[in-house]
């Protein structure tokens, strides 16, 4: 029997175009966000062919970005959120005020409403959840302090988002002179409150809210998840994390007016402080990642080619505002907190695109009658430029920072020829570990302690403080990256040691390697059979499974009984010859 099936086509069409259009990105040395966004555009209904139900799409990418905010919650705990307070507040409320007041500035040369001017001013000062987020996380930049700030600002923009977000029908009405405000929250409406009293009663109820979160989520949640954890059923956990994420966020927007994103992170933040928020984490990311692409697809869909021809000057300048006005206000408020040139740059570079809060203010906007059509078309066109724009922004910066390091360090460096590479290590016979993490951490303390020469790559300069400290060699960059791989000397090196858990990164350092040393031994690390094939097919030598070192080890401290108690379990081979 033929019936409709709009949310199964949207997710089809959606998933199946990303991942084309994705692949050919990254086919084409793109990344694959702009083919994320470009599968949108081929499904939006300003160009032929088949249109996916964009209501749909909306709701569906929503679900992405409550799970990417409960994600980051779950690694950024309360101290490392007061720790960046003094930069992230008054940062994010002075830049929201630059770039509103340019917004507004644009909007008044149009001849455009206060009202009008306002709305669009705050859609183009608030940043992207999804694609700042993003670009962090695949530079794994979230545990540095750059990271935290710019998490941090992210969070006091949503704050302000929230309260815009409940102000704009009270200001509409003012405008309008209906003489009360029509505010979007039941209780205000009810009783009649005005422009103060909507303010005051935002603040209380967001004030409610965190300090529910604080004396009870932080209590509640990890007591339930530490509940069906004791279980030892994987499926009830999983469905526990996805039900504490989602809940958290519906419930927080429905009772205290705050964001779903808001929500879902406080909910992480909540979990963080318990042992269970790593296997949280890994349990949600398979969800996340594909709520997160189908994120880039609903805002493909409501771009429309034509208005780059329609209006390009407004656009440009629209432009202009989003990628340099308020990127160089963050970048001026950032240094004349005395903090590094380096994060001031990163941060400008994560405020360079708008996203999920635009769209909304703008959609209020238009109901509210502040906000005229044309100012809607830019903003939505200001996005999409934005954020495919965005990774482009990430990548200037991976080939600036390197250099302006260089020139900090070596002051006699022309400007005008900056170093192309990383110098190369003098070390010989060395041992290379990329990543030094938990894992990665264990296996230089080890080495160390034989006396073997190390060299540590990661990306983190937290983390490779210590080590730079003790006089231990050290690389920051991303050993992917060819130039970065190199200056590590592979040619000359005796072992790789790769602890990174990213099994597709890890396997192009694995084709470099072995392409610049073929008697190189590589030893990686991998959670899958498919991602150890994955490995050794591209030369690596070992590649460790954690789950099959844990029966390994079982199996062992099973044979160590008397010989006369039972036959040994497995035959005793000597380690170096296990090859898993």
């Amino acid at each position: 029997m033929p019936h409709e099936t709009p949310l199964i086509a949207t997710i089809v069409a959606g998933l199946g175009l990303a991942f084309v259009f994705g692949a050919l990105a990254q086919r084409f040395r793109f990344p694959p966000l702009v083919g994320y966004l470009l599968a949108g555009v081929a499904v939006g209904p300003f160009t032929p062919g088949f249109v996916a139900d964009q209501a749909l799409a909306t709701e569906l990418a929503e679900l992405g970005i409550i799970l990417l905010m409960f994600g980051v919650g779950l690694h950024f705990s309360l101290k490392d959120l007061m720790s960046v307070r003094a930069i992230a507040v008054p940062g994010a409320i002075v830049q929201i005020t630059v770039a509103t007041l340019m917004g507004m500035a644009l909007s008044w040369a149009m001849g455009w409403s206060l009202g009008g001017g306002l709305v669009f001013g705050l859609a183009l000062s608030v940043a992207s959840t999804v694609v700042l987020l993003r670009a962090l996380q695949e530079r794994r930049l979230m545990d540095t302090e750059r990271g935290r700030i710019a998490v941090g600002w992210l969070i006091v923009e949503d704050l302000a988002m929230v309260l815009a977000l409940v102000l704009i029908p009270a200001f509409a009405s003012l405008q309008n002179g209906d003489g009360a405000a029509v505010a979007a929250d039941p209780l205000a409406a009810r009783f009649g409150l005005g422009l103060t009293g909507v303010l005051l009663l935002t603040f209380v109820k967001i004030g409610v809210f965190m300090a529910l979160m604080l004396v009870v989520g932080r209590r509640l949640i990890p007591w339930i998840l530490h509940y069906i954890a004791h279980t030892g059923s994987r499926e009830l956990f999983r469905l526990a994390v996805l039900a504490i994420a989602l809940g958290v966020a519906f419930g927080s927007t429905k009772l205290f007016g705050v964001s779903l994103a808001l929500g879902a992170f406080f909910a992480g933040m909540m979990l963080g402080e318990s042992p269970l928020s790593q296997r949280a984490a890994q349990e949600s990311l398979p969800l996340r990642d594909a709520f997160a692409v189908l994120f880039f697809v609903s805002a493909g869909m409501l771009f429309d080619p034509a208005s780059i021809i329609r209006e390009p000057w407004p656009l440009l300048a629209t432009l202009f505002i989003i990628l340099f006005g308020k990127s160089f206000a963050a970048f001026l408020i950032v240094v004349a907190f005395r903090h590094p040139v380096s994060t001031a740059l990163t941060i400008s570079a994560s405020l360079a695109q708008i996203g999920e809060f635009s769209f909304i203010l703008a959609e209020i906007g238009g109901a509210t009658n502040l906000l005229p059509k044309a100012g809607r078309d830019l903003i939505l066109a200001g996005a999409i430029i934005s954020i495919m724009l965005n990774p482009l922004l990430f990548a200037g910066l991976d080939w600036l920072l390197p250099r302006l390091e260089r020139r900090r360090n070596d002051p006699a460096t022309p400007a005008a020829a900056p170093p192309a590479e990383i110098p190369a290590t003098a070390l010989t016979e060395h041992t290379i570990i990329v990543g030094y993490g938990r894992v990665g951490r264990l296996v230089g303390e080890a080495l160390r302690q034989r006396g073997h020469a190390l060299l540590a790559v990661e990306t983190s300069d937290d983390i490779l403080k210590p080590l730079k400290d003790e006089g231990v060699e050290t690389i920051t960059g991303n050993a992917a990256a060819s130039h970065v791989l190199r200056a590590t000397n592979p040619a000359g090196a005796h072992a790789l040691v790769i602890a990174i858990p990213e099994a597709f990164e890890a396997g192009q350092i694995v084709e470099q390697a072995r392409a610049a040393n073929p008697a190189l031994h590589i030893v990686a690390r991998a959670h899958s059979d498919a991602e150890v094939e994955h490995l050794k097919s591209l030369g690596a030598d070992v590649v460790i499974m954690g789950e099959r070192e844990i029966a390994r080890g079982m199996i062992e401290e099973l044979d160590t009984r008397p010989p006369d108690a039972a036959p040994a379990l497995v035959p005793h081979r000597p380690a170096e010859q296990v090859q898993v």
